[in-house]
């Protein structure tokens, strides 16, 4: 069975443009997320999926450059990018994961891997995301089968739904068989993702303190729980809704 951990990623984010490609602690953002996506147990391949824009040229070009595989599709139309990238590299499972989670932890991405595929057959989707979001945002990994994503792919069309892969699937329990991955305790409201300046001031002051990209999950927890001032860098930063 095929495990492809397929990485969401453009050049034009609204907020924050560029910021795939920019620095946090000695590598640009998109190398930490492939390298820490790449150490997760149970994956076949990592692809990045970037946009057929031309702002991409550079982004591909850098993929290029690391011998990492970087798939071209629709900039509006993820859904389509999601399911021709899994359909070029013969994916059987999917995981989902976006450019913007420098801090993201393959232990978390096994957990939820593990989840779907203890179920396989039984569940159609597994996250730690919804219906019940327990960890930070910025660790959030889903897995489906290619099976699945084909039937989103040719029977949604709204736009919105489109536009964010999984969202009409965590939307409709009442047709999609949904587990979920919890953590002990609610961190819920920490904010460890990268879509503003204040983001990125925040991730680069957890790559400086511990100056690798080897911490995990509980590392992090560990450094924040001793410097909770870090968690005000970014704390007035609002999430964008899905639609």
């Amino acid at each position: 069975m095929k495990v492809v951990a397929i990485i969401q990623a453009r050049m034009t984010s609204t907020r924050l443009p560029g910021k795939v490609l920019m620095d946090i602690g000695g590598d640009v953002m998109l190398a930490r997320v492939v390298e820490r996506v790449r150490r997760a147990k149970k994956l076949s391949k990592v692809v990045v999926a970037a946009t057929e824009n031309p702002a991409d040229d550079r982004l591909a070009e850098f993929c290029r450059r690391r011998g990492w595989p970087c798939f071209r599709g629709s900039e509006e139309d993820v859904l389509d990018r999601y399911y021709r990238a899994a359909k070029e590299h013969g994916a059987d499972v999917v995981v989902r994961v976006t450019s913007d989670c420098p801090m993201i932890d393959p232990v978390i991405i096994h957990r939820v891997v593990g989840e779907f595929l203890g179920g396989r057959g039984e569940i159609d989707y597994a996250s730690n995301v919804a219906p019940t979001r327990t960890f930070p945002r910025g660790q959030d990994t889903e897995v489906f089968s290619f099976e699945i994503l084909e039937r989103v792919w040719r029977e949604v069309k709204d736009p919105g739904y489109r536009e964010h892969v999984t969202l009409h699937i965590y939307s409709h329990p009442d047709r999609y068989r949904i587990a979920c991955v919890t953590n002990d305790v609610d961190y819920s409201h920490m904010r460890w993702t990268v879509d503003t300046p204040e983001d990125m001031a925040f991730a680069r002051k957890i790559y400086e303190h511990f100056g690798h990209d080897r911490f995990s999950f509980a590392d992090v927890i560990g450094a924040l729980g001793e410097h909770p001032e870090w968690l005000e860098i970014n704390r007035g930063v609002v999430q964008k809704k899905p639609i």
